[in-house]
């Protein structure tokens, strides 16, 4: 199973990384590949640039704390973050995500249940990027006036 070359498009499931039940990680992951959670992780975890099939999988007794970015991904446990994936996002019966998710191709099964959004990718470009949160404390920038300008 560990660095198979079949893709999970033929009804394989890829793992070229496993992270156990018993271990948590308080940290962002980078990986490529197909990455098993059975564990815990706080912090965000990301497909490597240029990683092509990039794949995590969220198992039942898995739970993720922050954001998700990777071509396809399946969750089937806990994930309180958002979900950006570029192919494919499944979320089986027993997943609870908290977060809105960013997707091409969803498949929600029955008993899922979502906190959030479904975004589909074209909408996706028509969002601002994230603003720097330090970088106008207690001032108006002039964005935002146009913006709020705009708005009235």
């Amino acid at each position: 199973m560990f660095g198979s070359n079949k893709s999970n498009r033929d009804g394989h499931l890829v793992v070229d990384a496993l992270i156990g039940a018993q271990v948590v990680i308080r940290g962002d992951v980078e990986f490529s590949g197909g990455l098993y959670v059975e564990g815990t992780i706080l912090g965000k975890v990301i497909a490597a640039d240029g990683a092509a099939n990039a794949t995590l999988t969220l198992a039942e007794q898995g739970s993720i704390e922050g954001e998700i970015r990777a071509q396809v991904v399946v969750i089937s446990g806990r994930l309180d973050g958002d979900v950006h994936a570029s192919e494919k996002v499944e979320l089986t019966p027993t997943a609870r995500v908290t977060g809105n998710i960013h997707y091409q191709v969803v498949e929600m099964n029955a008993g899922a249940q979502l906190t959030g959004r479904l975004i589909h990718g074209n909408a996706q470009m028509a969002l601002p990027p994230p603003a720097d949160e330090n970088a106008d404390k207690g001032k108006d920038s002039s964005a935002r006036k146009k913006l709020a300008d705009a708005m009235a």
